[in-house]
C-alpha cells in the first residue's frame, strides 16, 4: 500500500510516494525545476496564482510516476503540506478570484495592528495567542477594503493546501490548525473568533467546514483520477501548514520537542501544552496537526522570512557559475566571522520576530581589498545563522528551551557552514534526518485514512543519520554581539 504526499512550497512543488509497509520513500519529483516566480506589483507585496500551483502539482505527480517505481494505482490516500498563511478566494463555482496573497507580503500589516487596538492587545493575546499582524485574515481585510468587487463575489476563502485538495476532490475544508494561522481561532472557547469576525465584518458563511488535520477531507474525483493516473475515490486526509508538517515528519508531537527547517524562510518549532503566546507577537502560536479541544497542542513558531531566499540571492549575484555544493564548499574555506563581513538577511518582507518592520537585507563592513565571492557566501549563512540565534533568545524569554532540536538534512542544512554556525550560535544540538515536508504529508495521509494506528506506528521507521553537537568553543558570540549591533543600527532607522 502506497501514500502520496504533496508539499506545496512558494519555490515548487515536492511530491513523494511512500511505502506505508516500511514508511520509506520510494521516489520523489519535483516541478519546476527552477524555482517558481512570486509576483510583485508594489514593493513589499507578494503574491502566486493557485491555477499555477494546481499546474505544477500535476506535473510533479506525472513526473513522480514516471520513475516507474510503483504502480500509480497501488497509492491508497493523499496528504498535502502547504506554504502557511497565504489567502485563496473562490467563488460559488469554485474559480479563483484573485491571485493569492502569500506569506511573505507585507500589505496588510496595518490592518492586524488596527485590529489589536480595537479588538485589545489582552484579548487578542489571550484568545488568539497572536496579533492578527500580517496574516491570511488581515489580508482578508486588504481585499474587502481595496477590491471589494472580488470580496463581494467570495463564495469560500481557503489555505494553500485546501485549494489543492478543492482541485483533487471538489470539497473544501479546513481545519482548527488551518484557521489559527489564519488567526480566525478562539483558543479560550476553541471555536471560530467572533471578535475577528465581527470586526473585520467578515460572514462566516465564508469559512468552509472545519474537520480534523488527519480525516477525510473529500475523495479524489473520477476526472481528477483519470488525469493523474490514480484511483477515482482515494481519500485526502490530510492537510496541514508546512511548518506544523515539518514538526510531523520529524515525529515533533509532544511538548518539549523542537523542530527546525531552512528553506526559502527559516523556522523553530516548538511543541507546547500551554496557551502560550510572545506579548509583542514576535513568535507565534497555532494549533499543532495533533490538537484537540481535550488535548492541547500548541506550535510556538518562530519565524525568519530571509533565509535560503538571501542563500539564492548571493548564489544568483556572485556565484551564478556555481551550484549550491560548489558554493558551500568556497564558505567552508573562510574562516568563522567571515573577516568582519556581517550580512542582515532581512529582506524578503516584514519581519515578525522585528515587530513586522520591514528592515530589509544589509551588507556591513565590505572590505573591496578582501572580500571576495567566498566571504559572501559565509556571511549569507552566518548572518541567517545569527537570525536564528537571536529568534530564539525570543522563544527563550518565553519559556521554550530546547535540548535538542530536530531537522531534515535538506535545504540550508545541507551545508555544513550553516549547520554548525546554527548549532554553536544557538549553542543546542541539531539532531538530523532523512525526511521532508512531502514524506511528512504521505505519512500524515496514513494517519489520517487509519491505515497507521497512530503517529508511534507511522515513524516507526525514522532513522537518525548523525547528531551535530557545539564544539564549546564560543566562536560564533564575538561575532553574533558585531551583527546584533548593526541589527539594532537598522531597526533604529527604520
Amino acid at each position: 500500500m502506497l501514500l502520496l504526499g504533496i508539499d506545496a512550497g512558494t519555490s515548487s512543488i515536492k511530491v513523494s510516494v511512500v511505502d506505508a509497509g516500511t514508511q520509506q520513500c520510494i521516489a520523489s519529483a519535483q516541478y519546476p525545476e527552477t524555482e517558481a516566480a512570486i509576483i510583485s506589483h508594489q514593493s513589499g507585496w507578494a503574491e502566486q496564482s493557485p491555477l499555477g500551483w494546481w499546474q505544477f502539482t500535476q506535473q510533479a505527480i506525472l513526473k513522480v510516476h514516471a520513475s516507474g517505481k510503483y504502480d500509480p494505482k497501488d497509492i491508497a490516500a493523499i496528504g498535502i503540506a502547504y506554504q502557511m498563511h497565504g489567502l485563496v478566494a473562490v467563488d460559488k463555482e469554485q474559480n479563483v478570484l484573485r491571485d493569492s496573497i502569500i506569506w511573505c507580503d507585507s500589505r496588510a500589516v496595518p490592518y492586524g495592528e488596527k485590529a489589536f487596538n480595537a479588538i485589545g492587545a489582552e484579548k487578542c493575546l489571550c484568545n488568539l495567542l497572536n496579533s492578527p499582524g500580517n496574516f491570511t485574515a488581515a489580508k482578508l481585510a486588504w481585499v474587502k477594503e481595496n477590491e471589494p468587487q472580488v470580496y463581494e463575489r467570495i463564495d469560500k476563502i481557503m489555505l494553500p493546501g485546501d485549494y489543492i485538495a478543492m482541485q483533487l476532490t471538489g470539497d473544501i475544508t479546513t481545519s482548527i490548525s488551518s484557521l489559527s494561522e489564519g488567526i480566525f481561532w478562539d483558543f479560550q472557547d476553541d471555536i471560530l473568533s467572533a471578535d475577528v469576525m465581527n470586526y473585520f465584518g467578515f460572514s462566516e458563511s465564508i469559512i468552509p467546514p472545519v474537520q480534523d488535520v488527519f480525516s477525510k477531507h473529500g475523495y479524489v474525483s473520477e476526472s481528477v483520477a483519470n488525469t493523474l493516473q490514480l484511483k477515482a475515490g482515494i481519500p485526502v486526509s490530510y492537510k496541514a501548514g508546512d511548518q506544523p508538517n515539518n514538526a510531523l515528519s520529524l515525529n515533533v508531537l509532544e511538548p518539549g520537542e523542537v523542530a527546525a527547517t531552512a528553506g526559502t524562510s527559516g523556522v523553530i518549532y516548538g511543541v507546547s501544552d500551554s496557551l502560550a503566546y510572545d506579548k509583542q507577537s514576535r513568535v507565534n502560536t497555532f494549533a499543532h496537526v495533533n490538537y484537540t479541544k481535550q488535548q492541547k497542542r500548541l506550535g510556538i513558531l518562530l519565524c525568519i522570512n530571509g533565509t535560503g531566499i538571501l542563500n539564492k540571492w548571493i548564489k544568483n549575484l556572485a556565484g551564478a557559475h556555481a551550484n549550491y555544493s560548489t558554493l558551500n564548499a568556497e564558505a567552508a574555506l573562510i574562516k568563522e566571522g567571515s573577516e568582519g563581513l556581517y550580512i542582515l538577511p532581512f529582506g524578503n518582507g516584514a519581519e515578525r520576530m522585528l515587530n513586522n518592520k520591514l528592515v530589509g537585507a544589509h551588507i556591513h563592513n565590505i572590505d573591496l581589498n578582501k572580500h571576495t565571492a567566498a566571504h559572501l557566501y559565509r556571511a549569507g549563512q552566518e548572518g541567517i545563522a545569527f537570525a536564528f540565534k537571536y529568534g530564539l533568545d525570543i522563544m527563550r524569554g518565553n519559556g521554550m528551551n530546547p535540548s535538542v532540536i530536530r531537522a531534515n538534512k535538506t535545504n540550508m542544512f545541507l551545508s555544513g557552514v550553516f549547520t554548525h554556525a546554527f548549532v554553536n550560535a544557538t549553542n543546542v544540538p541539531v539532531e538530523m534526518y532523512e525526511s521532508d515536508g512531502s514524506i511528512g504529508a504521505a505519512l500524515g495521509a496514513g494517519i489520517g485514512a487509519n491505515i497507521f494506528k497512530d503517529a508511534k506506528e507511522a515513524f516507526a521507521g525514522m532513522k537518525l543519520l548523525e547528531t551535530i553537537e557545539p564544539n564549546g568553543e564560543d566562536k560564533y558570540e564575538e561575532h553574533y554581539e558585531k551583527w546584533k549591533i548593526y541589527l539594532k543600527e537598522e531597526l533604529d532607522n527604520v
